[in-house]
């Protein structure tokens, strides 16, 4: 059944429905990082005009430039979409010539843990001005239930000089209005098993006429959409997604630590419960949580929970049992060079990979990070190897200023540790030349050697 059987559409809203339908409509796409640029790629690659607005005018720069600024996007994927007519901009009144506008911007936590929703503010009062009749706002930037109707649809309605209003549920189509829905973004970076395209589009609207906007938007580049009643569902949907990772990583995170005091080896017991071909799905355990949404989704909800005078304990649990971690592998450092009659003050530590997972180029809230720093804090003396970063400076939550330190001489080490096992490594030469490893992540999994110590 398609979008028009399902509800009727104002005369204004139709003209969009089919222009978003044909693929002829203007795609605006607010936030050009790991969300929007891939998004856009999509759009323009099935025909959408796309333009992409960002306030880094290096991003916008480098686009304009046919280069790429995320490693698993290659420039000729930028020059491509060039050619078909994407185009960048740091100027917001170019909003107004777009169908939909889609913001992708970030939505970390303050320092105190809580949310942050800077990022959705600004820009909606940046996006606010240039709103026009009929015209589609998606928002798909991870938040709390109720970012949406509460903090994103008032600022745009008090920012819009025209006086345009949102649909609301159930009010008769009028003359005035704008549209505005919540689909929560699904990327995974480095996951090369799911074609982006292939991954189900959640799509929740104000009100229904929305929906179908949004429905048949997502449907012109994903296999499908899932249509859901609201907003705040939707919301709610990614955050549970996010969440269940989070529990069952602090799970698994758990019981390494108890299978450790035990003498378990926790990667051996989960390869074997991986064989049960129900009622079991396998989570691996590290030094923590990175990325920008499983280890901060946890407090947005907790947070917003409070105001139900609700508290989500297991969900807190988790996110404090996974924080822990970064300090658990600190710890087997000490206790690894302990053993070589060594101290931590004064130690030489090479620490491989800095970004969150394997085999990509993102540091967002990245445990290697927090484990620098609480080296640092024990007087070691600590250097990094990643092929995805040469340096890393400076973020909201790190100053560290470090360059890229070559994989040579690794004798000089009091000890490698390894946080990130990237594909590009050589474990058996590591191993070999080190004289102490610590590996977080069992990627010396087959290796027999006395030098390994596995947390």
């Amino acid at each position: 059944m398609s979008a028009t059987d399902k509800v009727s559409l104002p005369k204004i809203a139709q003209a969009r429905f089919e222009r978003l339908e044909a693929r002829t409509a203007k795609i605006g796409v607010i936030g050009l990082g790991y969300v929007g640029l891939p998004l856009s790629l999509l759009l323009s690659a099935a025909g959408f005009q796309v333009t992409g607005f960002d306030i880094d005018e290096k991003k916008v720069t480098d686009l304009e430039a046919g280069r790429s600024y995320i490693f698993r996007i290659p420039a000729e994927d930028i020059q491509t979409a060039r050619k078909q007519g994407l185009q960048a901009t740091t100027d917001f009144s170019r909003l107004t010539d777009m169908d939909a506008i889609i913001m992708c911007v970030p939505t970390p936590l303050t320092g105190h843990r809580e949310p942050d929703l800077s990022y959705i503010e600004n820009t909606a009062k940046s996006t606010a001005p240039w709103i026009r009749e009929g015209q589609l706002v998606v928002l798909e930037s991870t938040t709390y239930p109720g970012t949406t109707e509460d903090v994103l649809i008032p600022l745009l309605e008090a920012g819009n000089t025209a006086g345009l209003k949102v649909q609301t549920k159930g009010a008769a189509a009028e003359q005035g209005v704008f549209y505005v829905a919540f689909s929560p973004e699904r990327e995974d970076p480095g996951n090369t098993t799911v074609a982006r395209h292939d991954i189900p589009k959640v799509v929740g609207g104000h009100e229904e006429i929305a929906t179908e906007l949004a429905a048949v938007l997502y449907e012109g580049i994903f296999t499908r959409s899932v249509r859901v009643s609201s907003t705040r569902v939707a919301e709610m949907t990614k955050l549970l997604e996010n969440i269940y990772r989070c529990v069952n990583i602090a799970l698994v995170n758990e019981l390494k630590l108890l299978s450790l005091r035990m003498g378990v080896d926790i990667w051996e017991v989960i390869d074997a419960a991986s064989t049960k071909p129900f009622g079991f799905h396998p989570f691996y355990p590290g030094p923590g949580l990175g990325g920008h949404c499983i280890p901060i989704d946890p407090f947005y909800l907790s947070w917003k929970a409070k105001e139900y005078d609700f508290n989500t304990r297991f969900i807190e649990l988790a996110g404090e049992v996974n924080e822990a971690m970064p300090e658990h592998a600190v710890q087997a450092v000490s206790r690894a060079l302990n053993t070589h009659k060594k101290a931590m003050n004064g130690s030489k530590i090479m620490m491989l990979g800095m970004a969150y997972k394997k085999d990509i180029d993102d540091l967002r809230e990245s445990p290697s990070l927090t484990v620098i720093e609480l080296l640092r804090a024990e007087g070691a003396e600590v250097v990094y190897n990643d092929p995805y970063f040469p340096t890393v400076g400076r973020g909201r939550h790190y100053n560290l200023n470090m360059t890229c330190t070559p994989l040579e001489n690794l004798e000089q080490y009091d000890c490698v540790m390894i946080l990130t096992d990237h594909s590009d490594y050589d474990y058996e030469r590591i191993v070999r030349e080190s004289k102490l490893v610590v590996d977080t992540r069992n990627a010396t999994k087959g290796i027999k050697s006395e030098k390994i110590v596995r947390c």
